[in-house]
């Protein structure tokens, strides 16, 4: 069990200095669910975000594994950075697209979805820029669904991202610690102490971005090893940690 102490409040930070939030979306803003579309989001989270970013001077960004799209049906589009499919799209708080994200090909695209219709229980989510399996269902299936996943992105130059009960293939050189290098890197976010606050595996990247920029991981829940400094418990406690 991870046994890491609670980060220190976000008003004491604040007092030392400039302060980036950088926040993962499933297992830490909201709850995990079985499927993806079952979660439940406070109605009132993309208000909640932009007056964080309001308080911290606009340097708040969202890094999820989700599409910008999918997003953008839980939260709408609050005037805070995003970043979906683990860093592969990105938008400025002003809405505006940074790079040009790659997508999958139609053959690595037909052979993923031929492994899901071989597994019973498993879900395949397509999204615009990459595939993932999960099978919260059929926990036993996880081996052979990476294993076989694996193989196809080696085939076709892709990158395989595993996480808790799903397994996600994406193109180009995306990564939570990308997009946290891009948005530390802006104007508005120089100079900040980046603090990244994840629950997964994925997750992991973008806790040593941060650290190695100065700041540090903050992990939800429990998970070992880590590259989190700070610890805490749930989705819950985020929200207080907060101030929400």
């Amino acid at each position: 069990m991870t046994r890491l102490p609670p980060p220190p409040s976000l008003a004491e930070l604040l007092d030392r200095g400039k302060v980036a939030i950088l926040l993962d979306f499933d297992g830490t803003l909201v709850e995990i669910a079985d499927r993806p579309d079952d979660i439940a989001v406070r109605p009132d989270m993309g208000e909640l975000l932009e007056r964080l970013a309001t308080r911290l001077q606009d340097r708040v960004a969202v890094i999820s594994g989700r599409s910008l799209a999918d997003l953008e049906t839980h939260v709408g589009i609050p005037a805070v950075a995003c970043a979906g499919s683990h860093g592969a799209e990105r938008r400025s708080m002003t809405g505006e697209a940074m790079g040009a994200p790659e997508t999958l090909n139609d053959e690595a695209i037909a052979a993923l979805r031929h492994i899901a219709a071989e597994q019973e229980g498993v879900l395949l989510e397509e999204k615009t820029f990459g595939i993932a399996f999960h099978y919260r269902e059929q926990p036993e299936a996880g081996p052979a669904i990476d294993g076989a996943a694996r193989a196809v992105a080696n085939a076709h130059g892709l990158k395989v991202k595993t996480g808790k009960f799903v397994v996600e293939v994406t193109a180009g050189q995306s990564g939570k610690d990308a997009a946290v290098r891009l948005f530390m890197g802006k104007p508005r976010f120089t100079g900040a102490l980046p603090v990244f606050i994840g629950d997964d595996v994925t997750d992991e990247d973008g806790f040593g971005a941060a650290e190695r920029l100065g700041g540090f991981g903050v992990l939800v829940g429990d998970r070992t090893p880590t590259a989190a400094r700070y610890q805490l418990a749930d989705p819950a406690a985020v929200h207080e940690w907060l101030g929400w």
